[in-house]
């Protein structure tokens, strides 16, 4: 694990013995499903420990420590394999943590991963967040919706700030592509009720490309009729052409 350790250092983030620890578990846990189902393209030791655990705890640069330690409730939307989610609630045990993910496959990985690390208030969802922003149940129910590499961030944001109340956030992971997608992504925040709050770059140890965190602040309730039913966000995204 020196790779993360030595990536986390230079973000000034660290790590407990009892947290790489439970990263070595996922780590063997993520590579032995990988041989069965594709997970993910990403299995070297490096690769795992900087482009999805590295990755992933980075979010803590857009957290403040109330919001880390404090019980959020944070649902993690498109989360594949897990990240940034299971990292996160690694570093940050406290936090109410909600994985949705639409292979059925994945969804039996995370549930596994949940029991073999015993997570506690951890629950993996098999759905799409078209339906899930429209359910009782989680519509504007979060404190915090995040999404690593999901969709263009017009469309990610119809995915997002329907499942956030007001006063919540949405954290988007991004690459450089991030400020000019965040351009484009003004017409879709008046419309739902968001409002840019900041971006954050990131530069991860042994990654060339700057990342970002894309922050965004909840002003205002989503009106009812988003999000669209699925996949009508991703073919006729929120953007004045």
């Amino acid at each position: 694990m020196q790779d993360l350790i030595a990536g986390a250092q230079e973000l000034q983030i660290a790590l407990k013995p009892e947290q790489l620890d439970a990263l070595r578990r996922y780590q063997r846990l993520l590579v032995q499903w990988n041989e069965r189902f594709n997970l993910t393209a990403i299995t070297d030791d490096a690769g795992v420990q900087i482009r999805h655990f590295l990755d992933s705890i980075s979010c803590l640069l857009a957290l403040e420590p109330g919001e880390r330690y404090g019980g959020r409730r944070i649902i993690d939307v498109g989360t594949g394999a897990g990240f940034p989610g299971i990292p996160l609630k690694i570093m940050c045990p406290a936090i109410k943590l909600t994985l949705l993910e639409a292979t059925a496959k994945k969804v039996q990985f995370l549930e596994h991963v949940i029991e073999m690390l015993e997570l506690q208030d951890v629950v993996a969802i098999h759905g799409r967040a078209e339906d899930l922003g429209q359910d009782p149940q989680h519509r504007e129910q979060y404190h915090w919706a995040i999404a690593r590499a999901v969709a263009d961030l017009p469309v990610l944001i119809e995915y997002l700030l329907p499942l956030v109340q007001v006063s919540g956030r949405v954290l988007a992971q991004k690459g450089e592509s991030a400020p000019a997608e965040t351009q484009r992504s003004e017409w879709a925040l008046a419309q739902l009720g968001g409002q840019l709050r900041r971006l954050i770059p990131v530069d991860l140890r042994g990654i060339a490309e700057t990342r970002y965190l894309v922050l965004l602040d909840k002003v205002a309730a989503t009106p009812e009729k988003y999000p669209r039913r699925s996949g009508v966000p991703s073919k006729r995204p929120l953007v004045v052409e």
